[in-house]
């Protein structure tokens, strides 16, 4: 009898492990495209308030604008998609799969990480960049 309630638990707990899982990833996903589009909206607005017909890459300040702003919404993406790999492992009936899953989400992990570094970086090199174009304009004036 207390056999057979443990198992039904461990049937309930893989299900609902599986179910959050899958809603991780649908979740990543839906935080991809939905960065994507605010990524293209700001390149977009941004396109319009130069008025120019020149692309977005020769405006080096905008584009690192532009990155740093797809950036931020692909390391969230990540951490969801890390979440998921846990999840996974809590599960997983084999040495195989774990190993594959480890060496998922180390993957993930480093790639997170290297995307917050460039992120961090990106986003010092357009806050100097505004500070001199602040300091032309304010010697312009």
């Amino acid at each position: 009898m207390e056999v057979e309630i443990v198992e039904g638990l461990e049937q309930g707990l893989y299900a609902f492990i599986l179910l959050l899982k899958v809603v991780l990833e649908a979740l990543a996903a839906l935080i991809v495209s939905w960065g994507l589009l605010r990524t293209l909206q700001h390149a977009f607005r941004i396109r319009r308030k130069k008025g120019s017909r020149q692309p977005i890459l020769a405006y080096p300040f905008e584009f690192s604008e532009i990155r740093l702003t797809f950036g931020l919404w692909l390391a969230l993406a990540l951490e969801f998609q890390l979440a998921a790999d846990i999840l996974s492992t809590t599960v997983s009936p084999s040495f195989e799969e774990l190993g594959k899953l480890a060496l998922i989400a180390v993957i993930r992990t480093f790639l997170n990480y290297f995307l917050n570094q460039e992120l961090e970086k990106e986003s010092e090199d357009v806050k100097l960049s505004a500070r001199s174009q602040a300091e032309v304009i304010k010697g312009v004036k």
